[in-house]
């Protein structure tokens, strides 16, 4: 993954260049990024601020205590002028700051910045704010902390490793970020490049659940004692509970309220079931009720946990002209190419005891007719004992030994099929094909050592060499089917993230979600909900 400081002053930079921005009441436009660095300074220290002012600040504030070395860090690069204020009292950007810290719930953030209070008493006209300059000076720099933290950065990530989930490293220098800021303030509404597409897909539906839950329409469905599914033709009471929800969802255009299961309600519950990650089929079970009785702030809660993934991404991921994103949850691959998605395929992935790993990277090369190096583990735990049963096992399943390990020649038996893709991984995760066809129409795929299984990886393979003229259609059926290893090279390495989405909406605006299953969410919930103002 890119450094992401590197992508945020990126971006920042590339809008710095055409935007128009406001410093001292002088408007300047289409100035470089490094004279708009310049030209916002103060005409003079209007607040005294040293070392000694910010620990005293601290002391009197220790709610905020935790920003106190990024706070020095801001005024040591500004050498300790005063950031908020200039000759006509607070600066516009802080009132932009502080409507932005009001609206994060909006950005998927259930946080609330520890002297709300006080910060309020600063911006509302109406009410007069006991604080002394320095006081507010130095509160508007924890408050900016405290967002850019949240927005830029997301969760604490030391808390995301103590319980041994692996995340990229993030390292952001918030007084770089802040000079940014300042030189360009519409910079804080422009941030439609800074973070990963699917997140803002997400806040747009988030907002829809949230409108939903305040309307009260999430109303709980009774299934009928006496029954245990629902087919065509049926009539129940609650078959009309269930038209319902599903027009507040979206899967259905209008309530007719209509008993009868008619083909309108199937329409709604195939398209319920394809968002939901189940087989298409037009029963609707006592399992796919309780689905639907799911209550509507654990979707919401849902949603907004996929919001912080998102921020870990690289956004660059997604302004590729091709790029592969394969989700845990929902055991599907999309690749797209030019923002169209070009293929889906259903995957396998790692079960319980070997989870494939969350990371990004970039396919450099195919293998045709690839051999399985059987990984020591596997030996280990499985094709050792079958040896010790059978001394013809590895001759029968075509296998031998190369260079001290087992392998596993190409061939129908080998569990990697015809093509695998090979990108940078320290687990030694790559995506491949399978011959086991028929189990990828099993609603629960999680059952790989760790690897990607894809259903259409063929095709996945004409598709990313469909412009390469050294490899024609015939050339790649060949070399599929020869039995023999052949390699290759990518001229251009294509964008691969690994990810764990437990809700993801789609290029139309459907929002689909998917069992947890790694157990991931409330984990994660719990640190994301965490109340920032203790």
């Amino acid at each position: 993954m890119k450094n992401f400081v590197l992508s945020i002053a990126v971006l920042l930079f590339n809008f710095s260049v055409a935007s128009a921005y406001r410093t001292n009441s002088k408007t300047v436009t289409n100035t470089s990024f490094a004279q708009s660095m310049l030209k916002y300074k103060p005409e003079r220290n209007f607040v005294k601020i040293d070392s000694t002012v910010i620990s005293r600040f601290f002391k009197t504030y220790p709610n905020v205590k935790k920003y106190k070395s990024d706070v020095i860090a801001l005024y040591k690069k500004r050498n300790y002028n005063s950031i908020w204020f200039d000759n006509q009292g607070i600066i516009e950007f802080a009132n932009l700051l502080y409507s932005k810290v009001n609206q994060l719930a909006d950005d998927g953030l259930k946080s609330r910045f520890a002297y709300k209070e006080k910060a309020d008493l600063i911006f509302n006209k109406n009410s007069q704010s006991n604080l002394t300059a320095t006081e507010t000076e130095l509160l508007l720099s924890a408050m900016y902390i405290f967002y850019a933290k949240k927005v830029y950065k997301g969760i604490d990530l030391e808390k995301i490793r103590e319980i041994g989930w692996f995340l990229p490293t993030k390292d952001l220098s918030y007084a770089s970020l802040l000079q940014t800021l300042l030189a360009d303030p519409q910079l804080l509404d422009k941030n439609e490049e800074q973070l990963f597409s699917q997140y803002y897909k997400l806040r747009t539906v988030l907002k829809k659940y949230r409108q939903i839950e305040q309307n009260g329409e999430w109303n709980l469905i009774i299934a009928d004692s006496s029954r245990r599914e629902y087919r065509p033709g049926d009539n129940s009471a609650t078959i009309s509970q269930i038209r319902q929800r599903l027009a507040v969802t979206g899967d259905l255009q209008h309530d007719s309220k209509s008993t009868l299961y008619d083909a309108e309600l199937m329409t709604g519950i195939l398209n319920f079931k394809k968002r939901n990650g189940y087989n298409i089929d037009p029963i609707i079970t006592l399992s796919h009720i309780q689905r639907m009785n799911i209550p509507i702030e654990n979707y919401i809660k849902t949603i907004m946990v996929n919001m912080e993934r998102c921020r870990w991404i690289a956004p660059e991921l997604t302004k590729a002209d091709e790029y592969i994103i394969i989700n845990i949850p929902s055991f599907k691959l999309i690749y797209k190419r030019n923002g169209k998605t070009e293929l889906e395929s259903n995957v396998f992935v790692g079960g319980t005891m070997n989870e494939t790993v969350i990371f990004s990277s970039n396919i450099s090369h195919l293998i045709f007719s690839p051999y399985w190096n059987i990984p020591t583990s596997i030996v280990q735990s499985e094709i050792k004992t079958a040896m010790d049963r059978d001394k013809n096992y590895l001759a029968d399943n075509d296998m031998e030994w190369n260079k001290g390990r087992i392998r596993q020649k190409p061939g129908p038996k080998n569990p990697l099929g015809k093509v695998k893709f090979i990108f940078p991984s320290a687990s030694d995760i790559y995506l491949h094909d399978s011959p086991a066809k028929s189990l990828f129409e099993s609603e629960y795929r999680a059952y790989s050592h760790g690897c990607i299984n894809v259903n259409k990886a063929q095709e996945l393979a004409y598709l990313i060499l469909k412009n390469n003229p050294d490899w024609p259609a015939e050339r790649i059926k060949k070399a599929m089917d020869s039995g023999k290893e052949t390699t290759c090279i990518l001229k251009n390495k294509i964008p691969v993230h690994i990810g764990y989405f437990t809700t993801w909406v789609n290029d139309s605006g459907e929002i689909s979600f998917f069992n947890d299953i790694y157990l991931r969410d409330d984990r994660l919930s719990e640190i994301l909900f965490s109340d920032d103002s203790k």
